[in-house]
């Protein structure tokens, strides 16, 4: 979807496929047949765009075989798709039936990361549409927080280094400028904004910035204009916004708040949850089940879980979501006189990890529930007084 800013510029707005899990080139194109076109019927637009998440055999095979490429380029444009935006945070195995710590391997500091993200960025050039010459990969925050030292950081800041010369390289050969965004995220070495900007004004390249996940910065109980403040302080480029609403829970201590947290506990995903004390200190464990059942979390103040929830449907009294973070942010990014970012994305993956009385049971309940999200966030960005485009 695309909508007009006051300025005159295009800003972008997809849903990621992360929520299909695919591991292979096949399985990619059964998802536009099976998910996302099905979406795009469901909202009545005559083109729909999409954050393909491409594991690595499936980058791999478009990378190694131009046909292939052109291949999935036509049945985007059959099937009246478009892409701006690729999720490169997962490498492979994210529809395992339990992902938890193995999403941060391969991290920045191992050649893989390195080669695959290469590798996407030369896919999403040959995808972009014809009229449009900007991409974006979101990526993982550098690695998680254990085991990650000065020699492992050195590591990532050359292979960082190293990609924003291929980017350079990639513009030169195809016209297209591709850049890549950090998505700081609750655990990991960059955990907030804040810890962002030090490793990226190191790098000192405009190809590589930060992807704004805002479940992530409510997680961590980010202030967004302090954040957002700090980065344009800082010089540090927003290169796409992924759109995502965290649990919130304002009674910690309550059985019954704890009960109904109880039940968003689950053995797939990791769902980081933080809390802050009365001087701005933050506190956390690195799951929620481990919130419930231990005492090192205080629980005298409120509880956010990392736990991307449907941003049309707040979970049921006593929780709630975040979803006022994501306005606060959106109205800072794009609300202004120019946005300052052009790829917007609605990254609510966790669709069969909700409680089972709230999961899609058919496909088209799926399809139905990623339509609403989307229908929110255009009514959002109208709101903000862009245009929406045919």
């Amino acid at each position: 979807m695309r909508f007009r800013h006051p300025d005159g510029s295009v800003v972008h707005l997809a849903y990621c496929t992360n929520v299909h899990p695919a591991e292979t080139l096949d399985g990619v194109l059964a998802q536009l047949r099976d998910h996302c076109e099905p979406v795009r019927r469901r909202l009545g637009r005559d083109r729909l765009g999409i954050g393909l998440w491409l594991a690595r055999d499936a980058a791999h095979a478009l990378v190694t075989d131009p046909a292939a490429l052109r291949g999935l380029r036509a049945e985007l444009d059959r099937r009246g798709l478009e892409v701006v935006t690729l999720n490169g945070f997962p490498y492979e195995g994210f529809g395992a039936e339990e992902v938890k710590y193995r999403v941060y391997r391969p991290d920045w500091a191992d050649p893989e990361r390195l080669e695959h993200t290469t590798s996407l960025a030369r896919v999403l050039a040959g995808l972009l549409p014809d009229d449009v010459t900007e991409g974006s990969i979101s990526t993982l925050p550098l690695a998680w927080r254990t085991a990650y030292d000065d020699a492992r950081a050195e590591k990532s800041r050359a292979a960082l280094v190293t990609l924003a010369e291929r980017l350079d390289a990639l513009e030169e050969l195809t016209g297209r400028s591709i850049r890549v965004g950090l998505e700081p995220e609750p655990g990991c070495v960059v955990e907030t904004t804040h810890d962002a900007i030090a490793p990226l004004t190191a790098i000192a390249h405009d190809r590589i910035g930060i992807c704004v996940d805002t479940c992530h910065l409510a997680t961590s109980f980010e202030e967004p204009d302090t954040a957002l403040d700090a980065l344009a302080a800082a010089r540090v480029p927003v290169i796409k916004s992924q759109l995502s609403a965290a649990l919130h829970a304002e009674h910690p201590r309550s059985p019954e708040v704890r009960q109904a947290l109880g039940a968003f506990a689950e053995p797939r995903f990791l769902h980081q949850t933080r809390t802050t004390t009365a001087t701005g200190e933050l506190h956390g464990t690195d799951d929620l089940d481990q919130a419930l059942t231990g005492t090192e979390l205080p629980d005298t103040a409120p509880w956010r879980a990392h736990f991307h929830v449907p941003l049309h449907a707040a979970p049921a009294a006593p929780l709630t979501s975040t979803l006022d973070v994501l306005t606060t942010v959106l109205t800072r990014l794009v609300g202004g006189p120019h946005p300052l970012t052009r790829h917007l994305e609605v990254e609510t993956y966790t669709w069969q990890a909700l409680p089972p009385e709230l999961r899609p049971r058919v496909r088209a309940q799926l399809t139905d529930g990623i339509a609403a999200e989307l229908t929110l966030a255009r009514e959002l960005l109208t709101d903000l007084g862009l245009k929406e485009l045919p």
